[in-house]
């Protein structure tokens, strides 16, 4: 089975790369290598993948030294020509699409970038899906769809009409677009709202990472919503189990699952929305607290008000992955803190 990946040089396409080569699978990876954050990081993760950045700066082809069945070229998928030609090389089975500009501040920031990348480029990405008859369309969606929501824990049934930022709004749009080439191409798609992901080789713009960083440098750790805000933190591992699970089996289509046009994240049309988070929130306080013993040195906190692009709260319920796949995500945060920090000290050289 052949795999294309998007963003398979970013934190989550990384690890799910690495998981099916592992398992034998032909995967075929992009990703355009953007500097939203240093792309030192992105080329180390593909270094771990037998691919050297001089291969990757080439604009062609490239054939991993340590997995043959590892291809990948540097692709923007804002560029709907390279992309499908790409895709009519590799004539994949199943997309998984995880290229997206990430992160809610920076959408304050440079609101453009989200709209070239996830709008367009997602157009850009599921039409070559159709062009070139993909089995199953899956793709990264977020916990950020919720907004305003105020009953927890969160279900893929809740109404997602109020997003609280641009990053959410580009994410539910991807979703009603996937419902729409699903209804009209009869093309399954499957989009997971993933919760706040944390792990090893993840982003230097994610909370632990900067949290880490800042207690290593005596830095202060600023905190919005007076420390309160609580976060479903789901660990790397259980991600890429969940992933693993959904890319292994056909679209669940079949007569035990009620399909219906009006329920937010099923359908009629072969299309799916799945949770993927730990179903454990944790306040921001206790998540430093459990980073403080994992590195063995206090945190200096500042108490900030909230901001209005930010969620108080995220909470999963997963129990509909759990049913469909049979994945439990429930890595304790200390022991995936734990992980992380022994992977920080390891990558950046710290004693």
């Amino acid at each position: 089975m052949k795999v294309f990946i998007t963003g398979a040089a970013g934190f989550i396409g990384f690890h799910i790369t690495r998981n099916l080569l592992l398992s034998g699978f032909e995967v075929i990876g992009i990703d355009n290598f953007n500097d939203y954050y240093p792309v030192t990081l992105k080329y180390d993760r593909l270094l771990q993948l037998g691919i050297h950045q001089f291969e990757i700066d080439s604009n062609k082809p490239v054939i991993s030294a340590t997995f043959p069945n590892f291809s990948f070229q540097k692709i923007d998928i804002t560029h709907q020509e390279p992309l499908n030609q790409f895709f009519e090389i590799s004539n994949p089975d199943i997309v998984c699409h995880l290229a997206a500009q990430a992160g809610v501040r920076y959408s304050l920031e440079n609101p453009s970038a989200y709209a070239q990348t996830n709008l367009l480029g997602f157009f850009n990405v599921m039409e070559a899906a159709k062009k070139y008859h993909v089995q199953h369309f899956i793709y990264a969606s977020s916990s950020s769809v919720y907004g305003l929501n105020e009953k927890f824990p969160l279900e893929e049934k809740d109404p997602v009409d109020h997003p609280v930022s641009l990053y959410a709004a580009t994410k539910r749009s991807n979703e009603l677009m996937a419902h729409a080439y699903s209804h009209l191409y009869n093309m399954p798609t499957t989009g997971l709202r993933f919760f706040t992901v944390y792990g090893p080789w993840g982003r230097p713009d994610m909370a632990l990472i900067k949290f880490t960083k800042s207690i290593y440098q005596g830095a202060v750790i600023s905190l919005y919503n007076q420390g309160n805000m609580m976060r479903d933190f789901t660990y790397i591992d259980d991600v890429i189990a969940a992933l693993y699970a959904i890319i292994s089996k056909p679209f669940q289509d079949d007569v035990h699952i009620k399909r219906t046009a009006t329920s937010p994240d099923t359908s009629s049309a072969p299309f799916e929305i799945l949770n993927i988070g730990n179903a454990a929130p944790v306040k921001m306080l206790d998540y430093i607290n459990a980073l403080e013993k994992a590195i063995g040195k206090k945190a200096k906190i500042q108490l900030l008000p909230n901001e209005l692009c930010e969620l108080t709260t995220t909470w999963a319920d997963s129990s509909k992955l759990a049913k469909r796949y049979q994945v439990v995500p429930g890595t304790p945060l200390e022991v995936g803190i734990k992980h992380f920090v022994e992977w920080y000290k390891s990558y950046y050289k710290i004693d």
